[in-house]
This record gives structure tokens, C-alpha cells and sequence, in this order.
């Protein structure tokens, strides 16, 4: 079992960074790779980056293509947590961020937990 709690979420500019943490319980958090989705008002849950479940520097990251060259993520397994740093941030990115654990992948059921979410919003 692994609980997951989102946080950094808030209200920014377009052009802004926010950084999301992560943080999980659970004695098993390097066992999963780490999902970051995004879920905006009438859309669906969309697979925005993940990271595989070593905690290397070089961890293998992929990306959605829409945040690809702004967005990175980042995963310490020493501190249960993982990151995503989000740079040049759009309006059209406003929506609640999801953190998951599971096998990993680009789809939401490839994840087993997930966090509750933190709300970002890009205004223009």
C-alpha cells in the first residue's frame, strides 16, 4: 500500500513556474514508478509525465508531448517523494494535478494509488 499526497499547487501567471511534491507513505515507494496525469474541468485525465522506479540521476523520465523542454520530473527514493517542476506554464494547463504509483505508463490505469490532487491555475 502506498498513500500519496500532492502539494505546490496554486495560482500563477502565464510564463510561471509552480513545482508539485509529492510525498508517499509506504515502505515500498521505489517499487513503482511515479505518474504525474492532469484533469481539467470537462476533460479527461490526461498523462502529463512519469518516471521509472530508480532513484538515479538519470532516472528514464518520458513526457507528455505538450510539456515537453518545460516540464521535468524527478523522483528521490530516499524521501519517498517525487517532483514535478512545471516552466512556462499556459492558461490552457489550469486543472488538478494527480500524483500515481503503480507498474507505470502513459495511461491512468497503468497506476494503482493516487494522490487526491493539488489545483494549478495559470491565469492569462
Amino acid at each position: 500500500q502506498v498513500q500519496l499526497v500532492e502539494s505546490g499547487g496554486g495560482l500563477v501567471q502565464a510564463g510561471g513556474s509552480l513545482r508539485l511534491t509529492c510525498a508517499a507513505s509506504g515502505r515500498t515507494f521505489n517499487s513503482y514508478d511515479m505518474g504525474w496525469f492532469r484533469q481539467a474541468p470537462g476533460k479527461q485525465r490526461e498523462f502529463v509525465a512519469s518516471i521509472i522506479r530508480t532513484g538515479a540521476i538519470t532516472a528514464l523520465a518520458y513526457f507528455a508531448d505538450s510539456v515537453k523542454g518545460r516540464f521535468t520530473i524527478s523522483r528521490d527514493n530516499a524521501k519517498n517523494t517525487v517532483y514535478l517542476q512545471m516552466n512556462s506554464l499556459k492558461p490552457e494547463e489550469t486543472a488538478i494535478y494527480y500524483c500515481a504509483a503503480g507498474p507505470g505508463g502513459r495511461e491512468s490505469s497503468q497506476y494503482d494509488y493516487w494522490g487526491q490532487g493539488t489545483q494549478v491555475t495559470v491565469s492569462s
